[in-house]
């Protein structure tokens, strides 16, 4: 094989991650996510995984709670499904499909 063509193989991807690395060490540093030197070393050790992982965490200090647009709700419902009855949650006092009796859940085989 060509050392020039070996060169290319092995170079050219261990010059990107090398860039890739000081790109997070020096990022970091920039964004508050201290230590740099362990996003980085992250980044090194765990070649795409760890810039990954990194661009993740640091999306996250972009959130701002006052601008969630789904602040306050716990679910969206679809428009269609809007007239739907809402099924019990455990603790309600209202009958589910287990309490409406039959082969596996009726009242007679429970006192039994």
């Amino acid at each position: 094989m060509s050392t020039i063509l070996l060169a290319a193989i092995v170079g050219i991807p261990l010059v990107w991650h090398l860039a890739i690395t000081a790109f997070v060490y020096y990022d970091a540093g920039k964004v508050g996510l201290e230590p740099p030197t362990k996003w980085a070393g992250l980044t090194l050790l765990i070649p795409i995984f760890g810039f990954f992982i990194y661009l993740f965490e640091r999306s996250e200090l972009d959130y701002d709670p006052e601008e969630d647009p789904y602040k306050g709700q716990n679910y969206n419902i679809h428009p269609s499904r809007a007239d739907d009855a809402p099924l019990p949650s455990r603790g309600d006092d209202r009958k589910g499909p287990d309490d409406l009796g039959g082969p596996n859940g009726s009242d007679s085989e429970r006192e039994r």
